[in-house]
């Protein structure tokens, strides 16, 4: 049952207000010559992105899982380090707790009502 006049929260609306608050869905970082290249946000990282990461077992596997075959090979072809990948990631989840702890408002519930506005 649920309690009059209490708004919802609606996952999309979340979401979106979270990824305001860190910079969006993807991080994007300035290689070596300036190439840009993007990863998702470990925040809003698919489970199997989250996954291989984690299983990782060396420098390489991690900046491959975490940019994926075919930016990897760009990475290290213009000269970039397999263990400097990660540096960023580790950089955008520092930049993620300052934005959701200070600061920054937290996502806001809803205006519209889960329940029957009749009182008990």
């Amino acid at each position: 049952m649920s309690k009059p006049n209490k708004k919802r929260y609606v996952l999309e609306e979340v979401r979106a207000q979270y990824a305001e608050a860190v910079g969006g869905d993807e991080i994007e970082f300035e290689g070596p010559g300036g190439e840009v290249f993007t990863m998702p946000h470990p925040l809003f990282a698919p489970s199997e992105w989250a996954q291989a990461v984690d299983d990782a077992e060396d420098d390489e596997e991690m900046a491959r899982a975490m940019l994926g075959d075919d930016q990897y090979d760009r990475y290290v072809a213009a000269g970039g380090r397999p263990g400097d990948v990660n540096f960023v990631r580790m950089a955008a989840m520092e930049d993620m707790k300052g934005a959701l702890k200070g600061g920054r408002k937290r996502p806001t519930r809803s205006s519209t009502s889960s329940g029957s506005t009749r009182k008990p």
